[in-house]
């Protein structure tokens, strides 16, 4: 199996904490020191017919980056915890169909698939899913029904005091790009008494370094750019129900 980095995102948002205090005159707060894996991260491909699929690594080993060199979403992303959320989407159903996978994730140009667990091996699982994915896009068939997908727009709103339009443009604009470059996402649920509510998607949503992207990545920007906030919190898939009920 290729080999993944064991700190991804986490490290990744070191780095790009770094390039935003650069030139600012400013002083980058201290990060936790996070243990650097000497692997890099691994990419593979394959031809199948006229279709060219990439595979990329993610920092959690039961999650891998699929990309189909084609447009999966318009704008945005979308997580489907389980075969009941893909009502809306023919290419997630048909993910679903294949024995071991666990969760789907769609991103602009990607596709993550997050497999059941340590058991199931991806040299089994991947075979599928390269077919699955060809089958599809040569079908013409919409990644999406958008007339059936839900709406989670997490934008800033005329609604948003100062202090939460700041939050959420920097989730925006710093924080989510990198997250998605490994193959997750993080979206904003709130802010209270100080504390940040976020929820994490795709191969973030059970990655072993979650911890370390809340704490020493997102925490520490949102920290150094609103002193308002106190502490970054992860919101479960239970605690979004309640939150938006």
């Amino acid at each position: 199996m290729a080999a993944y980095r064991s700190v991804g995102v986490g490290r990744s948002l070191s780095a790009l904490l770094t390039r935003s205090y650069h030139g600012t005159g400013l002083t980058r707060p201290p990060l936790h020191k996070v243990a650097r894996s000497p692997i890099p991260q691994q990419t593979a491909a394959m031809f199948i017919r006229n279709m060219f699929i990439q595979t990329q690594d993610t920092p959690n080993p039961n999650s891998l980056k699929f990309l189909p060199g084609h447009m999966v979403l318009e704008a945005g992303t979308m997580d489907f915890a389980g075969p009941r959320d893909a009502y809306c989407s023919p290419l997630a159903r048909q993910l679903f169909r294949i024995d071991g996978v666990k969760s789907v994730f769609f991103g602009p140009d990607f596709i993550t698939i997050t497999k059941a667990d340590g058991q199931t091996e991806w040299r089994v699982i991947k075979p599928d899913v390269f077919a699955t994915i060809m089958d599809f896009f040569t079908s013409g068939l919409p990644v999406v029904n958008e007339a059936d997908a839900p709406r989670a727009d997490t934008a800033s709103s005329e609604d948003d005091d100062e202090v939460v339009a700041m939050i959420k443009e920097l989730l925006d604009t710093r924080i989510r790009p990198t997250v998605q470059e490994d193959g997750g996402d993080v979206l904003y649920r709130g802010f209270e008494d100080g504390i940040v509510k976020l929820k994490l998607q795709g191969s973030c949503t059970s990655c072993p370094s979650s911890i370390i992207t809340l704490k020493s990545g997102i925490q520490n920007m949102l920290q150094f750019y609103v002193p308002e906030v106190e502490g970054v919190e992860q919101v479960k898939e239970e605690d979004v129900d309640v939150l938006s009920s």
